[in-house]
């Protein structure tokens, strides 16, 4: 995935939260991705989206009763 693929993707995301969110599950499952290549990559997670993937993990850990 290239610099302006993760971009777009990190765009997307962003766009996705600011309005109607939609599904979140498919959200949390491309922010995953994203941030696996980041940290693939060895590239630094910005601190933004390492923010909104703990927020979404909890969330769904606390709706699954985990």
């Amino acid at each position: 995935m290239t610099m302006d693929d993760l971009d777009t993707e990190i765009a997307y995301l962003m766009n996705q939260l600011e309005g109607e969110p939609g599904d979140l599950h498919e959200i949390q499952f491309r922010l995953h991705q994203i941030l696996s290549t980041f940290r693939a990559e060895g590239m630094p997670v910005p601190e933004n989206l390492a923010k909104m993937e703990k927020d979404l993990d909890a969330r769904f850990a606390r709706n699954s009763g985990g």
